[in-house]
């Protein structure tokens, strides 16, 4: 590699369950907020665990807070293209020695509905014939 970028923190599981709940709420929330958005797909969860991982989140890097007003606010501070960006490169380089294509075919393999596929093949002829899809 050319350039190595700083080490970016490398979120949980969990943490990146919380990560997904702050960036589709788009923007900062308090701990009350990120808590009821996580009920709906982990009903297990309590405030307090989620209070206690948002502050562990930004002592990590993962989070900005916001101090200046109570409840405190939390946000991501990175954009969530960027992280996954980030996670991919890692997993590319440590699970498919480097290679984009393996992860692409392993992921064609049994991890791509029939409709995806569609949308895939779409998103492919659209580059070959030099336009973009969006």
């Amino acid at each position: 590699m050319a350039k190595t970028s700083p080490t970016l923190p490398r979120p949980t599981a969990a943490e990146l369950d919380l990560l997904r709940v702050l960036w589709r709420i788009g923007g900062a929330a308090d701990a009350k907020q990120v808590h009821e958005a996580l009920l709906a797909e982990r009903p297990e969860a309590s405030y307090a665990t989620v209070l206690r991982q948002l502050q562990l989140m930004h002592g990590k890097g993962l989070l900005s807070r916001d101090e200046s007003q109570r409840p405190q606010r939390y946000a991501p501070a990175q954009a969530q293209d960027k992280l996954q960006t980030h996670l991919l490169k890692e997993l590319i380089a440590k699970a498919f020695a480097g290679s984009g294509k393996a992860l692409v075919m392993a992921a064609l393999k049994g991890h791509v509905s029939a409709k995806e596929r569609a949308e895939i093949r779409q998103l492919l002829q659209d580059k070959s014939e030099g336009g973009e899809s969006r």
